[in-house]
């Protein structure tokens, strides 16, 4: 169950947070064959002076951070960030110079879910894709 954070301009934020909500959500599901239901995301609006960025990034700069249980094999992060990177251009409209992508890994033993250690949890999804 990948956590995800975008961070965004405030303005841009408050015209796209529903495209950019249902497509990065589709490419977790696709991209590290997650179950529809494991909706996890947060979305950080930020001020135009809390957010600085160099050119050529434009005012719909968007930065995506997924954190998840080690175990995804390489070529399922790379397809996630490509599907990323494809399906927030033709959906979304933005520019591969307007999104970077960064995929945190930790072991499943450091979440806390449900009350459980993460290692003991029972999943109906498989983590090693």
């Amino acid at each position: 169950m990948p956590q995800v954070k975008i961070y965004a301009h405030a303005t841009h934020l408050a015209t796209a947070r529903t495209e950019l909500s249902d497509t990065v959500h589709s490419c977790i599901v696709d991209g590290l064959s997650m179950p529809e239901s494991k909706k996890f995301q947060r979305f950080i609006p930020l001020a135009a002076g809390d957010f600085v960025f160099p050119e050529p990034r434009t005012d719909r700069y968007t930065i995506i951070e997924v954190s998840m249980f080690e175990g995804r094999s390489v070529e399922a992060k790379k397809t996630l960030i490509r599907l990323l990177f494809e399906r927030l251009g033709e959906r979304c409209g933005l520019a591969p110079d307007d999104v970077e992508i960064t995929l945190f890994e930790t072991p499943a033993s450091d979440w806390g879910i449900r009350g459980l250690p993460g290692d003991e949890l029972t999943l109906n999804y498989p983590v090693n894709v």
